[in-house]
């Protein structure tokens, strides 16, 4: 007999980040050399005064029992600090200031306090996967708008159809965006627009906050919490992984709206036993005695793009310059699709890039470059690029 398993799993795609990580093991196996531009998983380390954190905290016997939850009051602390210090957002770091275990458990959680099955989840194609997957496995319904150049990588959120919208429970954004690299301008009304059909169809905004401290030529990301209004209708969900450099520690935050974070909590009550004491400590320390670190990582992540686009640009490829996150997101070359171009990357070159279909039918006819690679592995990935282009055309 065959173990049965729900059917929920049925509706899920294989997860883009496990296949792309098998693909790369698979290659590196065969002792072949692959340059992974895939993940974006950065590839220097933690800031030291977080290790150093860490190892203290560790030496403490009062870090080994059962976390709270709730967390730790040097962290929540130190998450509202930040806030009020970067983006002018007040928050109460006793009802509005909940961590949780890196962005994407804090993305996928939500789901289930918000959702009930039936209920629509709106989100952005290209977007996140878990954006997708979160509310299918809540048996309720994703719901994906169209991000492309045309629209500036911003939903139509009139579009949305009559017996859709009135499902529709949650709104997932994300800005500086994972894959597309768009950005919220100063001035932009978007959030402002965000925050009026929220209140207008009862909908909680959930913005995804994972890149707001990786800038470039001086842009700064807002929070969505700062615009008015958006506390009443909305929670961010804010990560250190990429950067501080952090990863591997999982480590986030649900902050705003207060009654959000308070169900949010009775969830996570029941699911986990919260974050490892220690990691809290060294989390607070990333936002206080590191909190500028991000500008250091910017300026080597923004060396990268113009290194990445400059490369492409020069090989016939049609790149955006983006202004945040660490991706650059390219058209591939006439007479591919996204799946075959990747797929001529990975057996002429390879080089690993992900796939812009893997992220929504919308991001058909381009790739995701990650700038999480070092600068001379970079070049050569490009200079591999050009090389495999040939032989495609040949």
């Amino acid at each position: 007999m065959s173990p049965r398993h729900a059917a929920r799993l049925d509706k899920l795609q294989p997860y883009l980040f496990a296949q792309l990580e098998q693909k790369i093991a698979d290659k590196r196996d065969a002792g072949i050399d692959v340059i992974s531009l895939g993940i974006g998983d950065p590839d220097m380390p933690t800031p030291d005064a977080v290790v150093e954190s860490l190892r203290a905290a560790v030496q403490r016997p009062d870090t080994h029992q059962y976390p709270s939850n709730r967390g730790r009051h040097v962290l929540r602390d130190a998450i509202a600090s930040f806030y009020d210090g970067r983006f002018g957002v007040r928050l109460d770091p006793d009802t509005q200031v909940l961590p949780v275990l890196g962005g994407k458990e804090g993305i996928f959680h939500i789901c289930q306090v918000l959702l009930d099955p039936g209920d629509v989840a709106l989100g952005t194609d290209p977007g996140y996967p878990v954006y997708t997957s979160g509310p299918l496995l809540t048996d309720a319904e994703p719901y994906l708008l169209p991000i492309t150049p045309e629209n500036d990588f911003k939903p139509d959120l009139g579009s949305i159809p009559a017996d859709v919208l009135s499902r529709a429970r949650l709104l997932f954004l994300n800005y500086p965006n994972n894959p597309t690299g768009a950005v919220i301008e100063e001035g932009d009304s978007f959030f402002a627009d965000v925050v009026e059909f929220a209140k207008a169809n009862d909908i909680v905004v959930v913005h995804d906050n994972a890149y707001s401290e990786i800038g470039f030529d001086g842009y700064r990301a807002p929070s969505f919490l700062a615009t008015p209004g958006a506390m009443d209708v909305g929670v961010e969900m804010f990560s250190l992984s990429k950067a501080w450099n952090m990863t591997g520690w999982r480590v986030g935050a649900c902050v705003g709206n207060t009654e959000v974070v308070s169900a949010f909590w009775k969830y996570k009550t029941n699911v986990d036993s919260g974050m490892f004491d220690a990691v809290q400590a060294a989390a607070a320390t990333a936002l206080t005695d590191c909190r500028d670190f991000p500008l250091e990582m910017s300026a080597i992540y923004s060396r990268r793009r113009d290194l990445v686009i400059e490369m492409l640009r020069a090989i016939g490829l049609e790149p955006n310059s983006p202004k945040g996150s660490i991706y650059v997101w390219a058209r591939v070359p006439e007479g591919h699709d996204s799946a075959s171009f990747t797929q001529l990357l990975l057996d002429e070159a390879n080089v690993v890039v992900s796939p812009g279909s893997s992220f929504g039918s919308a991001g058909e006819g381009f790739v995701r470059i990650s700038l999480s690679t070092p600068d001379d592995r970079l070049r050569e990935a490009i200079e591999r690029i050009e090389q495999s282009m040939r032989v495609g055309a040949a």
